[in-house]
């Protein structure tokens, strides 16, 4: 189950990338970000768990990165939305 779990969330973040190489998915899209946030997030818990701590910074970092692009990508979408009511 513990491997299912980290190859699940591998998938999370290779998938979008993997696309987004293919010119299928632009990296600033919701999607690309939602998916390496939450596969990044569960690594990273998954590397604490079990104290490997070089893999928890590698994850964290790349969860808090995503995170901020996600609130990058809500920020504007909010700007969006008021310029087309406006």
């Amino acid at each position: 189950m513990h491997s299912a779990i980290q190859i699940s969330a591998s998938l999370l973040i290779l998938v979008p990338f993997v696309l987004a190489q293919l010119g299928r998915l632009t990296p600033t899209s919701l999607a690309y970000i939602v998916l390496n946030l939450v596969g990044s997030a569960v690594l990273a818990v998954d590397a604490f768990l079990g104290a490997q701590w070089g893999f928890l910074l590698l994850e964290g970092v790349w969860a808090a990165v995503s995170a901020v692009s996600l609130l990058r990508w809500a920020r504007s979408a909010r700007r969006r939305r008021v310029a087309r009511e406006g």
